[in-house]
């Protein structure tokens, strides 16, 4: 029988800096044929966009494939296998697979995807690596203080359980082989270690954690961990879901919590002012996510913008193919798109 071939999947909250991993992953494949399944939340696939026509060799578009229809957690049967079926079926099949999920997946269900009879027996999960935003964690975006919960109802009636972000944090930590602190270079050296050590502290035993500035990982570090993950689901527990061992493998992952939606302008005159202007409409709204491509005037390349809370990196990447700038804005439900759509056109 022929050695099954290993994927790994990549995991970690909205802007951690998942697809700037993957990126650095591709420039140091060393002829290592990797092909990439990416899901996102919104309609503009950004991710993809970005990985594809990158220029690095062995990374041809055609070993970039999208699930647009959803969260790849929930959609396991409608697409991830039918697509990771289509990947496994080439007559050059890949060398590695690389899976990136929606900030929103919930890593768990995709895991069992693993055991389904169509795949099993040609592929495994070589490991689970979920990226963090360290500058983010360490400010307290994500709440696991039980005492601090506590504090947060007893000042707030409206806050009788956790958020939505703090669950889908605490799963994806749950099922990591490998947690990487991204932005390290943002907390010094003493808060870099000092949050490395609190998160294997709530990992499971074994777990590794190391800490990355853009991503920069060795390729051994990631790869070839030989986990075989779908066969250790047990261990890596939901923290506040519930499953079904069923094929279908429902679940209750409430995506109403969350919206996106894309807003299309013209060319901008000033770059680095637009991503001031960006910044600042980002605190006003209380977005969570928001990236894209912006048109800048009398630039030959598009300005890819990628921003988490209030922190905006821009670069330039590739030539233009149209003078328009397109934005996915993400957050939770109740954002008022037709305030934040005038703000970034002002």
């Amino acid at each position: 029988m022929a050695a099954k071939i290993p994927a790994t999947i990549v995991t970690g909250f909205l802007g951690a800096g998942k697809t700037t991993l993957i990126r650095h992953m591709l420039e140091n494949a060393n002829g290592r044929r990797i092909a990439l399944i990416i899901n996102e939340f919104g309609d503009l696939g950004v991710d993809g966009e970005i990985l594809k026509g990158c220029g690095i060799e062995n990374c041809r578009d055609e070993d970039v494939m999208e699930l647009s229809n959803g969260c790849i957690c929930c959609t396991v049967a409608e697409d991830f296998v039918p697509t990771l079926e289509k990947l496994l079926g080439r007559s050059d099949p890949p060398d590695h697979i690389v899976i990136e999920t929606s900030g929103l997946a919930l890593p768990q269900p995709l895991v069992r995807a693993f055991n389904w009879p169509q795949i099993n027996t040609r592929v495994t999960v070589d490991g689970v690596v979920t990226v963090v935003d360290g500058k983010a964690v360490e400010e307290g975006r994500f709440a696991h203080d039980v005492a601090a919960v506590d504090a947060q109802r007893a000042a707030d009636e409206n806050l009788d359980h956790e958020t939505p972000l703090s669950e889908l944090f605490d799963d994806q930590i749950a099922c990591a082989d490998m947690i990487v602190v991204n932005k390290a270079d943002l907390l010094g050296e003493a808060g870099a270690e000092a949050l490395a050590a609190r998160l294997k502290g709530e990992a499971r035993d074994g777990v590794q954690v190391v800490r990355s500035t853009m991503g920069a990982l060795p390729l051994d570090v990631l790869l070839g961990r030989g986990q075989a993950a779908e066969a250790d689901v047990e261990s890596r527990h939901e923290v506040h879901h519930h499953h079904h061992d069923d094929e279908d493998d429902h679940h209750h992952h409430d995506h109403d919590d969350f919206e996106s939606f894309v807003v299309t302008l013209g060319e901008v005159a000033d770059g680095p002012a637009y991503a001031a202007r960006l910044a600042e409409v980002i605190r006003a709204h209380d977005i969570l996510r928001l990236k894209g491509f912006v048109a800048v005037a009398g630039k030959p390349l598009r300005l890819s913008v990628q921003a988490v809370g209030p922190r905006v990196d821009t670069y330039f990447d590739k030539p233009l193919t149209t003078r328009e700038t397109r934005l996915v804005v993400i957050g939770q439900a109740g954002l008022d798109r037709a305030a934040i759509e005038a703000a970034l056109a002002s």
